[in-house]
């Protein structure tokens, strides 16, 4: 979710998630703002989780950074499906 200009709203980037390297090994989900969420042995299984989480959220930015810490790539996650999704009463 992008506000005018290219930036990141606040609502984005607080359902957002970042992938980051471990200093002591593996990767972590971290939430902006807060601290590490979990910890993972591989960036795939964090990216999962991160994704996983996100789409619970209802929806948001996954940034996942490499080594250096520099950010490499972004996925714009959907919101996940409600299993119990409102019913049209008026139709």
């Amino acid at each position: 979710m992008l506000a005018a200009g290219g930036k990141e709203t606040d609502v984005a980037r607080s359902r957002g998630r970042d992938v980051v390297p471990d200093p002591k090994g593996g990767w972590n989900v971290t939430r902006p703002g807060s601290g590490k969420e979990s910890h993972h042995r591989t960036q795939a299984n964090a990216e999962r989780a991160a994704k996983e989480r996100i789409g619970r959220e209802g929806g948001g930015e996954a940034r996942i950074h490499g080594r250096d810490s520099r950010i490499r790539d972004t996925d714009t996650v959907p919101p996940a499906k409600d299993p119990n999704p409102p019913r049209d009463t008026k139709h």
